[in-house]
């Protein structure tokens, strides 16, 4: 189907072309019927196409007996939060998280509050292979009704936690710049940041679905926020994306640290507090590793995407963990990508030391990392990876997640993505120049795999 991705994050695509209604009813009376017609927490962001999605998405789990409870416009880390602690079967977020605005996506969570992981979507990619679903009779349709205060929950949840010294972090008085670029995180974020003490100054702050930027929060996409930070003279800004799982930091200075930086400063704070194992996927930067040999831990690595962080945080005990877009993983909140857990952690580690975000920037390691986004075409993508590691049989690769190639002086990486029809292209070197040599040898050794197999 044009336009339609089916993963481990769930369903995605754009609206009209291969997300239809058609296919969000079936998809999501799959999803009730894996859930055997159990309750199912719902819940969206603000995109201006979640209303049709969320009638198409009732009408799927109402149709096989569902009991719905919708929590609203919250973000995919309070529904994810709901779940877990309601016994529900299941729950479902519509969102497309950092995908713009034509774009959006049903993801399917466990009665763990969990994405499904490869075993789980097996068992619901069986159902939907089975045919049409188990629909039921009149008198045994589902019923929706609204659950309030589940936003209230999450945010009581990561406040009373014992890592966050309220006390400390609120005599800090700091001013915080915030932009939820008009999604899920207009309403719980700001609270959150009330909460604790500051003086919040707002951007893109209406939930209207109408993302004023690109939402992917990437230092290119932050200009509005830097501005802000600088003007309003901030202690920190903070920008998160659609669904408000992934967070971004700019320092006072008005300088972005990067999304992979969230993770590394979010993990040196724990590691002080709380010994244990660091999980990160592998597209994550080096610094991650360097500020884990500090505190004495090991690291572990997953593949790409939330579940795979996850199981491996609970294979291995991990006190913390993530991925290098933003995404901080506190077990000791909940085990989902949360931004409210990883700006609380932000203005923990600013009450700590007692010094400017610029200063704490400056003492973490420092490495350059560039993304790069490559069109396959026709060209199959395990095709494309075995045909690119047989151009690198010297160097040392990781196939844990598409082809990993690993220097002394750096890495690259080329997957498929999750979430578009793309090959993704990270690198990372000891400085921009090694970055863009390491893009650079792999983005030209593609384009060759790929001119050859149009020949």
């Amino acid at each position: 189907m044009k336009q339609l991705m089916v993963s481990v994050s769930g369903l995605r695509g754009v609206v009209g072309e291969g997300l239809t209604p058609e296919v969000i009813t079936f998809y999501a009376a799959a999803f009730g019927q894996w859930c055997r017609g159990g309750r199912v927490i719902l819940g969206r962001d603000t995109r201006t196409s979640g209303e049709l999605v969320r009638h198409a998405t009732l009408a799927g789990l109402l149709a096989v007996g569902c009991e719905v409870e919708d929590v609203g416009v919250v973000p995919t880390p309070t529904i994810q939060w709901a779940v877990e602690h309601s016994g529900a079967a299941g729950g479902l977020a519509i969102t497309a998280s950092h995908n713009p605005a034509p774009w959006n996506a049903l993801k399917f969570f466990g009665s763990d509050g969990l994405f499904l992981d490869e075993r789980q979507g097996a068992e619901l990619q069986a159902i939907l292979a089975d045919g049409p679903p188990a629909w039921v009779p009149w008198d045994r349709l589902g019923r929706v009704s609204d659950r309030p205060g589940a936003a209230d929950d999450h945010l009581q949840a990561v406040l009373k936690h014992p890592l966050f010294d309220l006390p400390a972090i609120r005599k800090g008085n700091f001013r915080v710049a915030l932009d939820t670029v008009c999604g899920a995180g207009v309403f719980l974020i700001p609270q959150l940041l009330v909460e604790l003490g500051c003086t919040v100054v707002k951007i893109h702050s209406e939930p209207t679905g109408l993302f004023p930027h690109n939402p992917e929060p990437l230092p290119e996409n932050l200009g509005d926020l830097c501005r802000l930070v600088r003007d309003e003279r901030c202690d920190a800004g903070f920008a998160v994306d659609p669904d408000a799982d992934r967070l971004a930091i700019v320092d006072d200075t008005g300088t972005p640290l990067g999304e992979e930086y969230t993770l590394v400063l979010a993990a040196r704070l724990v590691l002080a507090h709380q010994k244990g194992p660091v999980v990160a996927n592998v597209s994550t930067t080096r610094a991650l590793d360097d500020v884990a040999r500090q505190a004495g831990a090991p690291v572990h690595r997953s593949k790409v995407g939330e579940i795979h962080v996850v199981r491996k945080m609970q294979e291995t005990g991990a006190v913390i963990g993530g991925e290098g877009n933003g995404g901080v993983i506190f077990p000791g909140v909940h085990l989902a990508r949360d931004s409210a857990v990883g700006i609380a952690m932000t203005l923990q580690s600013l009450a700590e030391a007692k010094a400017p975000l610029s200063h704490l920037r400056r003492t973490l390691p420092h490495y350059v990392i560039t993304k790069r986004k490559l069109p396959l075409g026709d060209l199959d993508p395990a095709t494309a990876l075995e045909k690119l590691a047989q151009r690198f049989t010297r160097d040392e690769q990781d196939h844990t997640d598409g082809l990993k190639i690993n220097r002394a002086m750096g890495w690259f990486q080329v997957r498929p993505s999750n979430t578009e029809p793309i090959l993704r292209l990270y690198a990372e070197g000891i400085d921009l120049h090694h970055a863009e040599m390491l893009a650079g040898q792999a983005e030209e050794a593609l384009k060759e795999i790929i001119a050859e197999a149009r020949r």
